[in-house]
């Protein structure tokens, strides 16, 4: 999984890469072009936000689905714990009282 984002971050690099590349040498004047690219990179910058952003919420989501399912596992052994208890308690009444 690491190394998918990994390569999808550097295909977003380089298509930054290549878009301020393709404005800087378009022929148009300083001004202009010092806006492009500021618009670029705030264009930029706003896609790799919502990327992170759901990447965080996917990470999020699993991590509580663990947590949950470690709380229900714990639950699970803390009534087998108190079964097996009761049953060897149990136990040991009846052989006390069988003798």
């Amino acid at each position: 999984m690491m190394s998918s984002q990994k390569v999808l971050l550097g295909v977003l690099a380089g298509v930054a890469a290549g878009a301020v590349l393709g404005i800087l040498f378009a022929p148009d004047a300083g001004s202009n072009t010092r806006k492009k690219i500021s618009k670029k990179g705030d264009d930029y910058v706003e896609g790799l936000k919502s990327k992170a952003d759901s990447f965080l919420d996917r990470v999020t989501n699993k991590f509580e689905s663990a947590k949950d399912d470690a709380d229900d596992l714990i639950a699970k052994g803390k009534s087998k714990a108190q079964e097996v208890k009761h049953e060897v308690r149990n136990a040991v009444q009846e052989k006390v009282s069988n003798y």
